[in-house]
């Protein structure tokens, strides 16, 4: 479809995706209507995820060597895998597809790809806070990844040959090191052999981000119809006609679905077929006792899979991959091994007795890669399969949505992004 200023655009979902889609849209001088079943923006899995924007930790969970490893996780006391049995032929599917990214050529290939996407929206995101000030408990003091065994740590090989490729900063730190920048894990320093440091990725507050945002938004013109559920959407003539919500049928002349792990569920009855499985994750939000037993920024437990994060006057601890299709019930092990890990890594620097306990779900692709980009129908358009990395590729997400149903170039290359890597998606 080719875009013109001045189109009515509707936009499904008000997680960090959709709204920020919408803010680039509105400056794109389109008339732009958010559409969402919550009672305000980020309700949902953009609510309290680990709080990263990391693109050189932007990686696919496929790669070599995984199912070997996803055998381990699942006997660990602490395992950042957890699979609930319950038959489900989409997650049959989506796991053998899995299975197929899992060698070293499609594991580059993907990196690549995510990278590229991730590196840009870096740099939209600070852009956004340049020219508009927004403030969400922002932080640019990297990722530390951090590694108990020297077996980990010599397998960062791999990945940093694709950091290399791709301009990305990165630093190897001996135990001297991960303490100069992570001072209080001086205090668990035994526990680790190393760290892997990547200087140029952030961290913040999703949440708060997203509701800035969409406050900012509705201010240039955006209109946000917040519970409002959405049927299903209505074609005629071989391209979208209206959306069918609570409220009644909405019209536009585009439509961008941002839904998360619920788009596969509105575009089946398209025929289209999107390999997006929901993923749980969990995180705690943990309020901060002693600030200089805190981490300064991002630390990535590579054992356990778990990232602990220092947002303003809280800690946020997020992490597992816990495979159960839909639901949002929430298993206390899984705390516990939150838990685990942040006094594990800073024992002394929050109350972990009065954490917010949450979960929401990842909407994840086999090969790592969201679906970005148009689609069979002229004026529908997907921005969804960001997994744990739709805060990171955000803003780089929204400004190509723009740019794509304005008729413009994105500024990046879109191949490998978009629908089309495929083959099955339309039936």
């Amino acid at each position: 479809m080719q875009g013109v200023a001045g189109m009515k655009v509707i936009v499904l979902g008000s997680g960090v995706i959709g709204v920020t889609s919408a803010w680039f849209l509105a400056q794109a001088g389109h008339e732009v209507t958010v559409i969402d079943r919550q009672d305000a923006a980020g309700k949902e899995t953009s609510y309290a995820n680990a709080g990263e924007v990391s693109p050189g930790y932007s990686a696919p969970w496929a790669g070599p060597g995984v199912p070997l490893k996803a055998i381990k996780w699942l006997l660990m006391q602490h395992r950042p895998l957890v699979i609930r049995p319950h038959l489900d032929m989409g997650l049959v599917r989506w796991g053998l597809s899995m299975l197929r990214n899992c060698t070293a050529a499609r594991y580059e290939i993907n990196k690549g790809r995510m990278v590229r996407l991730a590196e840009y929206s870096r740099d939209v995101l600070r852009e956004m806070r340049s020219s508009t000030g927004i403030g969400y408990d922002e932080r640019s003091q990297g990722t530390l990844q951090l590694f108990r065994t020297q077996k980990q740590l010599d397998g960062t090989g791999a990945d940093i040959e694709v950091l290399k490729r791709y301009g990305v900063r990165y630093e190897l730190l001996d135990r001297a090191g991960f303490i100069r920048h992570e001072p209080a894990l001086a205090r668990v320093q035994d526990k680790f052999v190393g760290g892997l440091l990547l200087p140029g990725d952030e961290t913040g507050d999703c949440f708060k981000f997203t509701q800035n945002l969409a406050a900012m938004a509705a201010q240039r013109g955006v209109q946000f119809r917040h519970g409002t559920s959405i049927e299903r959407l209505e074609t005629s003539g071989g391209r979208i006609s209206g959306v069918v919500t609570a409220a009644g049928t909405l019209k536009a002349d585009a439509y961008l679905l941002a839904l998360g792990s619920y788009s596969p569920l509105l575009l089946a009855p398209l025929g289209i077929r999107i390999p997006v499985y929901p993923v749980k994750g969990y995180s705690i939000t943990v309020p901060i006792t002693d600030a200089s037993g805190a981490p300064e920024s991002t630390v990535m437990d590579e054992t356990h899979k778990v990232a602990v994060t220092r947002l303003g006057d809280r800690i946020r601890v997020g992490g597992t991959a816990e495979l159960a299709g839909y639901t949002l019930a929430l298993h206390e092990p899984r705390r516990r091994t939150l838990e685990h890990v942040v006094t594990d890594l800073f024992p002394a620097g929050g109350d972990v007795s009065r954490a917010e306990f949450w979960c929401g779900l990842r909407p994840m692709t086999p090969d790592g890669t969201p679906v970005v980009g148009g689609t069979k129908l002229p004026n529908l358009y997907l921005a969804t399969g960001h997994g744990t990395l739709g805060w990171t590729m955000a803003a780089g997400t929204g400004r190509v949505m723009a740019d794509l149903i304005s008729g413009r170039t994105p500024a990046i290359d879109m191949s490998g992004l978009t629908l089309d890597r495929y083959p099955n998606a339309y039936a």
